[in-house]
């Protein structure tokens, strides 16, 4: 059974900088495409960026540009660098994996329990 931990949430003020990190277990962490996903209260879950086992990444468009993902297969950790972040990026942040996983929510299997971020104006 693969388990994805979120950490790294918190406060920050617009314009700021915040990491998040995701620590998958198991041995097939290198087969499954990895995702960010974001849901503000309200709203509907929102792609925010993928990698996939290969290393290819595609981001949303709302975070394009500010937003890093990356991966660690020696660790079994995903990250996401966010800059410039602004009070809209305010949302629960879901790591996940999947092995076809892309842009749809639908495509991932296993989910964390997600991590609060907070940007303050």
């Amino acid at each position: 059974q693969v388990q994805l931990v979120e950490s790294g949430g918190g406060l920050v003020q617009a314009g700021g900088s915040l990491r998040l990190s995701c620590a998958v277990s198991g041995r097939a962490f290198r087969i499954y495409n990895m995702g960010w996903f974001r849901q503000a209260p309200g709203e509907e879950r929102e792609f925010v960026a993928r990698i996939s086992s290969g290393g290819s990444t595609d981001y949303g468009d709302s975070v394009k540009g500010r937003f890093t993902i990356s991966r660690d297969n020696a660790k079994n950790t995903v990250s996401l660098q966010m800059s410039s972040l602004k009070p809209e990026d305010t949302a629960v942040y879901y790591c996940a994996a999947g092995v076809t996983g892309g842009s749809g929510a639908r495509q991932y299997a296993y989910w964390g329990q997600g991590t609060q971020v907070t940007v303050s104006s």
